[in-house]
Formats: structure tokens, C-alpha cells, sequence
């Protein structure tokens, strides 16, 4: 029979006075902004599971796509007996591919910053792959370098696996330094394993970040809420909106918070000023070239080791193989 195998919890979050001084802060500057991890509290970390099930949205159904044909060729590159890192681990079902087809994998380690679901998630991994080590950390993935010590296996390589293209909501210098400290916790031969969203036709970009729903928006306004919620803010969701668009220039779409009207708000004991049509930085979702990712990953110190597409130019896969 298979063991009892419970997942192990490690509590590593970011206290809930770092959104409070990060708001204050971000509203406080001439262009204001709100650090994109902290759209996923509980009911933000929901509304993006339903974002990935939208018709607009293809990065999901398009990863999932490659991963589930290309799960042996993965498991090949890796190696027998690995330990699996997950930054953003979500609901934890990408992952499941990789397990399945895995040559005896040693541990799962699953990182996000949403404690909930990441108790449930690594709770259900725990009982469905029994013989796997499984441990949830609830921490800033964006912070490699900050994560707990674990110990290496020794006779397999660790990899990190990072799906979702989340890398793109980093600035190619923050992605870089991001990925540097990806370097520091693997060793010469580990990898890295990462959904990057490639460059494509504008309305197709543009569809997928402002679904007819109005769940995206949802998603976005929800920091307002939040506010409210944790910092005694009083921001009036109707007199907020939701904008974003595809900056060819920089190759990145862009998701606000618009005012709609000149307004006064209080948070946290302190009132911020907008004027309408001000706007507060959420997020940003860069997209590349395959070359482009390639040539940003070699500064971190990986060769581009392999790279699968979804066949009609969508979204790609890398696996990086640390220097």
C-alpha cells in the first residue's frame, strides 16, 4: 500500500506591513505603481485561475499543450531522480505533467505567495504522487536568493520550473537578475525549466489582457480591494477602471488602474491625491523573440539547452541548462 505521505509547510511570507509601505510608497511616486505580486491574495490568486480557463487567454491551454507532448523529451533532459522547484506554483497543475513522466523524481518543492492555495495544492500533490517528497513554501518567488536552504539530492539534478511565462512580468533587467538568482541555487548541469510568451499580432495580445468578461479587470481592481481590506483604505471601485494595451516598443503589454475622477483617497492614515484619468501601474507582461530569451537567459549564466513551441508561433518552452 502506498505510505501516508503528507506535505510539509513552510510559512516564509511577506509580512503584511511590506504591502503597506509598498503601496504607500508606489502611490507616493509622480507615476504611481503597486508591485504586480501583490495582485495574488486569496481572492486574486482565484480570479487568475479563472483568467487561465478564459477563450482570450491562450498561454495557459498553449503551455499545457507543449508540456503534455513534450513531457517524455523533458523527462529525458532531466535525468532520473530530480528535485523540483516550482516559483509561482498556483494550483499546482502544470506540474502534474512533469511528475507523471518523470524517471523516479525526489522532491517537490512548490513556492507561491498564496498560502491557501498553496496548502491545498501541495496537499492533493502529496496524495495522488505518495512516494514523492512534498513541501509548499509560501514565499516571493521573484527572491530565489532569499528562499530557506535545501538540501541537495545528490545523485539528480535540481531544476526549477517556472510556467505561466510569469517571467514576463519582470523588466528584461529584473528578469536577468531574477534568473542569476535562479543560478545561485542550482549547480553546474541543473537547469531550469520556463514558459516564455512570444511576440505576436497586437489584437491577439491585446484580447487575451482585456477578456469580454471583465475578469482580468477584476483581477487588477481587485489591489483596491485589497487595500481597502488591509490598509483601512477607502478607495471607491466604481470610480476606478481598468486599461491596458500592447507597447510594440518595449514589447510588453501594460495593465492599469485608471481614476476616474479627481479624488481624494485615504490609506493607511494616508490621503493620496488623484486627478481623473491618473493611472496606477499593476502589471506588465513582456513578450520575446526566441532569440531575444535566449540571449537574456545567457547573461544569467544558462545555456539555452532546448526550446519546444506550440507549433503556430504562440507561446514556447525552455529548458536552461546552468554553466
Amino acid at each position: 500500500m502506498p505510505k501516508d505521505n503528507r506535505a510539509a509547510f513552510l510559512d516564509l511570507a511577506p509580512v503584511e506591513e511590506s504591502f503597506r509601505d509598498a503601496v504607500l510608497a508606489g502611490l507616493s511616486r509622480r507615476e504611481k505603481a503597486i508591485p504586480c505580486k501583490f495582485l495574488y491574495d486569496e481572492r486574486g490568486s482565484a480570479l487568475f485561475e479563472a483568467i487561465c480557463e478564459l477563450p482570450e487567454y491562450y498561454l495557459t491551454r498553449a503551455e499545457i499543450g507543449i508540456l503534455a507532448q513534450r513531457a517524455g523529451e523533458i523527462a529525458a533532459l532531466i535525468g532520473p531522480r530530480c528535485q523540483l522547484l516550482e516559483f509561482g506554483s498556483g494550483a499546482s497543475r502544470k506540474v502534474r505533467l512533469l511528475l507523471a513522466a518523470l524517471q523516479d523524481p525526489r522532491a517537490y518543492i512548490a513556492i507561491d505567495v498564496s498560502r491557501e492555495l498553496l496548502k491545498q495544492a501541495t496537499a492533493e500533490i502529496a496524495k495522488d504522487f505518495p512516494a514523492l517528497e512534498t513541501i509548499g513554501a509560501c514565499a516571493d518567488f521573484t527572491e530565489p536568493d532569499r528562499l530557506p536552504p535545501l538540501p541537495f539530492e545528490q545523485n539528480g539534478r535540481r531544476v526549477v520550473f517556472f510556467p505561466g511565462s510569469t517571467i514576463g512580468n519582470l523588466v528584461p533587467e529584473e528578469a536577468v537578475s531574477f534568473l542569476r538568482g535562479c543560478r545561485r541555487i542550482v549547480r553546474p548541469g541543473d537547469g531550469v525549466l520556463i514558459g516564455v510568451d512570444l511576440k505576436k499580432a497586437t489584437v491577439l495580445l491585446e484580447r487575451a489582457y482585456d477578456d469580454s468578461a471583465g475578469v482580468t479587470a477584476a483581477f487588477i481592481l481587485n489591489l483596491l480591494t485589497r487595500a481597502n481590506r488591509e490598509l483601512d483604505a477607502n478607495f471607491d471601485a466604481a470610480r476606478f477602471g481598468y486599461e491596458s494595451l500592447y507597447n510594440p516598443d518595449a514589447g510588453r503589454i501594460e495593465m492599469y488602474i485608471r481614476s476616474l475622477a479627481d479624488q481624494i483617497v485615504t490609506v493607511a492614515g494616508r490621503q493620496i491625491v488623484f486627478t481623473v484619468g491618473e493611472r496606477i501601474h499593476a502589471e506588465y507582461s513582456y513578450k520575446y523573440a526566441i532569440g531575444e530569451f535566449q540571449a537574456l537567459a545567457a547573461r544569467a549564466g544558462f545555456r539555452a539547452d532546448t526550446c519546444w513551441g506550440d507549433g503556430i508561433g504562440l507561446f514556447s518552452v525552455h529548458y536552461l541548462r546552468a554553466e
